[in-house]
């Protein structure tokens, strides 16, 4: 598997790599257009580049987890979800526990981010924490935890930091040129506009537009092949791949939209968050493979181990996802038994439990006062609140606070 990783991580680098060349093209055609000489505006590309990667590489995740409003937790903030974690960083081998983060979201997903192993971090939303049982969560949790040991995380940052800074300077590039009329300084600058030189403005303003589109189109490439390897490591690191299908499942058919999501971080989620209003989520995504092919493989498979995996793969789609020399001395892996007998009334039960226990910890991140009434109801008042007492909604009684 370490092959794998490896090409994973060469094809990604040329990738970023890629990125950067567009972005010094844009430089290059910037520095002609606003200031008639090329070589500043790839000086300053060059500058920007550098400056991105430092801030990805040593900001990335944080700024990430800030832009999806994630608040880190602990153990004792949700043991079920940090023992899971807990259990997969021990059966992926990491050298050390990520950091754990919540997302007030309805809309269940997750995704992982950090430089390195061991500074590395999971994130999940409420609403996964509600919707999905243990043997789910786990599956989904196995998933991003393979991201964080193949090191897919720290180039998804990268790439994703990059793409917006080339956005975000072809944006404020074709806004300039289209409302400052740059023809006109140009001509008057130079007493005229040359063939030549009408070739080039052309050819820049087509690449101010045209950059963005294909710096997204890399950052997608970069994503999307590496769910595959991730869902058969999920596989292997549970013993169990019809919990990760059954997440996948779920988080597909949901008709709720992340709201703390953009094109630069949709990616790292497990399931492309994008998608219209009030639908569930398609398999037409850039970002991901298709949703139902991916759990028709971890369904189809007859264990739970890489070639088990490769061996589903074949069935479904032909050819191989795994190299030959990942699968070496790989045999069949038993599948553990659910952790749960997935009873309707046991399924009922544990989700009326998953759902008080994910809205008490957001109600404790949130700095939230309980009040309890004398008829029993708990009242939770927000730390704006500023009178001096509540009133019941049940009973209309008074409460000091």
């Amino acid at each position: 598997m370490w092959e794998q990783i490896r090409s994973n991580r060469i094809r990604s680098i040329i990738l970023v790599g890629a990125m950067g060349a567009l972005l010094l093209l844009l430089g290059y055609f910037l520095g002609y257009l606003f200031i008639g000489d090329p070589v500043p505006g790839v000086v300053i590309a060059i500058i920007v580049w550098l400056v991105m990667n430092l801030v990805a590489y040593f900001q990335g995740d944080s700024i990430l987890l800030a832009v999806s409003g994630a608040r880190k937790i602990s153990r004792d903030d949700h043991p079920r979800l940090y023992n899971i974690v807990e259990e997969m960083k021990i059966a992926s081998g990491l050298p050390k526990m990520p950091d754990i983060y919540i997302i007030d979201d309805s809309a269940p997903n997750a995704f992982a981010t950090g430089r390195s192993p061991e500074k590395a971090a999971v994130a999940v939303t409420s609403g996964l924490l509600e919707k999905m049982n243990r043997d789910e969560l786990q599956g989904v949790i196995g998933h991003e935890i393979s991201h964080v040991k193949n090191r897919d995380v720290m180039l998804m940052s990268m790439a994703g930091i990059i793409l917006g800074t080339i956005v975000i300077l072809a944006w404020y590039a074709t806004r300039v040129l289209f409302f400052s009329g740059m023809a006109g300084g140009r001509r008057g600058s130079r007493g005229g506009v040359g063939q030549g030189q009408i070739i080039i403005l052309v050819i820049g303003i087509a690449l101010m537009i045209i950059a963005p589109i294909v710096a997204q189109l890399l950052y997608f490439a970069v994503s999307r092949k590496r769910e595959y390897l991730a869902d058969a490591s999920s596989a292997l690191y549970t013993r169990y791949p019809e919990g990760l299908a059954s997440a996948l499942e779920k988080i597909a058919a949901s008709t709720q939209q992340l709201k703390a999501v953009n094109k630069a971080t949709a990616p790292l989620y497990i399931i492309n968050p994008f998608r219209e209003k009030g639908m569930a989520a398609s398999d037409l995504s850039s970002t991901h493979p298709p949703i139902s092919k991916r759990i028709r493989i971890l369904r189809a498979m007859g264990g739970a181990s890489f070639a088990d995996y490769n061996k589903a793969y074949q069935k479904i789609s032909g050819g191989s996802v795994i190299p030959a020399s990942a699968l070496t001395g790989t045999g069949a892996l038993a599948f553990r038994a659910p952790s749960s007998s997935g009873e309707p009334a046991e399924e009922t039960s544990d989700h009326l439990k998953r759902t008080r226990e994910t809205s008490n910890l957001m109600w404790r991140l949130g700095n939230y006062r309980t009040v309890t009434c004398q008829c029993g109801t708990n009242l939770r008042v927000p730390a704006s609140f500023r009178e001096p007492q509540i009133k019941c909604p049940h009973c209309g009684r008074l409460n000091r606070l």
